[in-house]
Parts: structure tokens; C-alpha cells; sequence
């Protein structure tokens, strides 16, 4: 067993894709985390069946997705890079866990409330963070990335296992998070009030994969303030605001840096920049997407030899975890 701290993450193969905002404040930290950590990063392709999706475009979007992430840096070598689906154990322990969650405690939850909690949800709503607690656990995460929309699942991940280890004895890794707020601060493009979203999309969204032209007509139509100052003030320059905090994240210079640099400049020198900061980040992703997406059987392989990475530890979990909770052994 690796002595360096372990990291579980996953993200849905649903949407067009991955947006700036997603890639600024998640992936491009999955691929850092590979230096110093053992991690476990898997496409939630079950969680995704929550809005029931056609079956073909699930499946074009999970191979999608995979080329996505490995165009972004995550390295099959260093990380287990798998599909949920592929390991049967993450839906066991997810009903083992769902055993041990109080109605009251999952139907607080704020996601399934603001995704459709009586009003015509799905109980695959009301059990999805049953289910993600059982896929942070199963791998025994020391820590694991989240941003402040996910803190309230990763607190009932943490309730799940004291509570499963306090009745059955110490079995799981109770995590930590691994709190990532870059995400938060990006801001649609259109709408620098709201967070950049994969479910709204639209002109406001720069996603990681598009035509160049496509992101560059976005950033030079995204909306803008009174005046022609370049400077940060999210209450009276909410727009300007926003891509001073895309060029600072992109570029790595500081905002008041950005704001010296762009005195007595106008808006229009400004979005210049920002667009060829932006797209200066995502060529090299975008041509090796093109490369991946173009060999399908690879990224096939690629799943699979992460699946049986994931499989020797969720399997040992849960082997614990049906010998604790009473469960004879199969053979």
C-alpha cells in the first residue's frame, strides 16, 4: 500500500463537456495531485443516470469525457482513472450506507431540494449522496476535492463513517476536504452574477473543448460595466470583475498586477488579452483531445486497467464491510 495520502474524485459525463471553470478549479488540480498523492479519479456515470440520459449520447459522453481528462493531464500511469459503473461495489455500499441514513438527513440534503425534491424527483436524486458518500469511502480517501456546493455531502460522507465504524468497529478512513475555490469565483460570461455553469451553457460558458473562434467570440461579447476602467469591484463591475479573474487564474499574475498593467486601456485591449491568455491555455488540451478522441479503443483500455486498480482496494473494503455488518462470505 502507497504511504502518500490517497485522493478520490469524480465527475458526471453529462453536458457538452467541461467548462473553464471546471478545468481552473478541478481538473488542472487533478493532474498536480498526482505528484504527492495516490489518487483515484472515476467518471460518475451512475450518478448521471439521475436525468436519465439517452443511452448513446451517455455513451459518447463518457468517452468524451475520458479523452477530456487525459488531454488535461490526468496521467493513467500515476492515477486509477475508471468508470463507477465498472465496480458493482460502489452501488453495494451505497445501499449498506443508505441503511444507515436517517429521511430526515438525506431529505435535507440541498441538492436533492433544488433538483426536484417533491416536486416529481427520482429517488436516484434522494439517494445520490448516499451514493457518493459509498464512492469516497470504498477507497478509504484520506482527502478529497470539493468545492463549497459539495462540502454538505462530504459532511454526511464523514457522519456515514463514524457512524458505520462506531457500530461495527473501525473500518473506514474518515476524509478530509481538499476545498478547491477557484470554480467558484468564475462567473458566466453573460451573467457575471451566476456561476459558470455546465447545465446552463450558452455564450457564457467557455468550454474546453470548442472551436477557437467559438471561445473567442465569447470572451470578446462577454458583458462588461459602465465606464472603461479596468479594475475589481464584483459590486459595480461584476463583469469586469470576472475576466480579471479568469486572465489572474490563467496567467498567474495577481489581480492589482492585471489592473496596473491595463490602466488607461480600454475594454476592448483587455478582452484581447483575456482571449489569448484563454486560448493560449487550451491549445495543447485541445490538440491532444483530438488525438485521444480519435482512438477509442484506447481510451477503452485505459478505463479498464483503472477499473482493476480500483477493484484491489474496493474490493478489500468490501469484504471488511460484509463481514462487520453480518453478511456470509460467498465461498
Amino acid at each position: 500500500m502507497s504511504s502518500r495520502p490517497r485522493v478520490l474524485s469524480g465527475i458526471q459525463p453529462t453536458g457538452a463537456g467541461k467548462h473553464l471553470g471546471n478545468y481552473l478549479g478541478a481538473v488542472r488540480y487533478w493532474a498536480s495531485m498526482q505528484d504527492e498523492n495516490e489518487c483515484f479519479y472515476f467518471i460518475a456515470d451512475l450518478h448521471s443516470l439521475t436525468i436519465t440520459p439517452d443511452p448513446a449520447e451517455l455513451r459518447a459522453q463518457t468517452r468524451k469525457l475520458i479523452a477530456e481528462l487525459l488531454a488535461m493531464g490526468v496521467d493513467p500511469d500515476r492515477s486509477a482513472l475508471f468508470l463507477q459503473s465498472h465496480l458493482p461495489e460502489h452501488a453495494e455500499l451505497g445501499w449498506v450506507m443508505s441503511c444507515l441514513t436517517g429521511f430526515g438527513e438525506a431529505s435535507r440534503m440541498t441538492q436533492f431540494k433544488e433538483k426536484g425534491g417533491g416536486n416529481g424527483g427520482n429517488v436516484g436524486l434522494f439517494n445520490y449522496p448516499i451514493l457518493q458518500a459509498a464512492d469516497i469511502l470504498l477507497y478509504q480517501a484520506n482527502r478529497v476535492p470539493v468545492g463549497e456546493d459539495q462540502r454538505q455531502h462530504l459532511e454526511l460522507t464523514r457522519d456515514l463513517a463514524q457512524r458505520f465504524n462506531h457500530r461495527y468497529g473501525a473500518t473506514f478512513t474518515v476524509p478530509d476536504p481538499y476545498v478547491q475555490k477557484t470554480a467558484e469565483r468564475i462567473k458566466d460570461l453573460q451573467d457575471p452574477t451566476a456561476k459558470m455553469s455546465t447545465s446552463k451553457g450558452g455564450s457564457g460558458t467557455l468550454w474546453v473543448i470548442e472551436d477557437d473562434r467559438a471561445t473567442l467570440k465569447k470572451v470578446k461579447s462577454a458583458v462588461t460595466d459602465a465606464g472603461r476602467e479596468v479594475t475589481y469591484d464584483v459590486d459595480t463591475k461584476p463583469g469586469i470583475s470576472n475576466l480579471l479573474t479568469i486572465l489572474s487564474v490563467v496567467t498567474g499574475t495577481a489581480v492589482p498586477d492585471l489592473e496596473v498593467q491595463f490602466e488607461g486601456k480600454g475594454y476592448g485591449d483587455f478582452k484581447a488579452a483575456v482571449a489569448e491568455a484563454v486560448l493560449g491555455q487550451f491549445a495543447p488540451i485541445r490538440s491532444r483531445f483530438a488525438e485521444l478522441v480519435a482512438d477509442p479503443g484506447y481510451l477503452d483500455e485505459v478505463v479498464k486497467h483503472g477499473a482493476a486498480r480500483a477493484r484491489e482496494v474496493a474490493s478489500v473494503t468490501m469484504a471488511q464491510v460484509r463481514d462487520r455488518v453480518g453478511l456470509l462470505p460467498s465461498s
